[in-house]
């Protein structure tokens, strides 16, 4: 029979304290569990559920874009300063009256798939392309 001390605990063994939450959590925090510990595995389980279950429940605004892009090619050329993209004119929406603002808004909008967010416009024309369509022309950097 093992022998047990006066307070019931086999002799030889030594009782550990009750650890309080606060201490649990602070160990959390500071990733103190070792591998393969009941601890470790349940850190490494929130850390899944967070990257897999967060993305359905907050918008991080991550969307494509509605329109799916021009509906006919465009053409770009680089001319040494920059690029001129040519534009059906059907792929671009410009109210009528639109002031020259509004124009080189809609010009860089259209042609950001092809040149990116960061791009310039400096001017525009239009003109007729080889099958007699009206087409923007528009010279533009980065």
């Amino acid at each position: 029979m093992a022998s047990s001390s006066s307070n019931g605990a086999p002799v030889g063994a030594t009782a550990q304290p009750r650890r309080g939450i606060k201490q649990i959590l602070h160990s959390y925090f500071y990733w103190t569990y070792s591998r393969g510990s009941i601890h470790f595995d349940i850190m490494v389980t929130l850390i899944l559920l967070f990257i897999f279950i967060t993305p359905h429940l907050w918008d991080y605004g991550a969307k494509p874009p509605l329109s799916g892009g021009p509906a006919h090619p465009m053409q770009v050329v680089g001319n040494g300063r920059g690029v001129i993209v040519t534009v059906q004119a059907s792929d671009v929406t410009i109210p009528a009256g639109a002031s020259n603002q509004q124009v080189k808004k809609a010009l860089r909008q259209a042609i950001e798939p092809v040149m990116g967010d960061s791009v310039f416009v400096e001017k525009w024309e239009t003109v007729p392309d080889a099958q007699g369509n009206l087409a923007w022309k528009i010279w533009a950097h980065r």
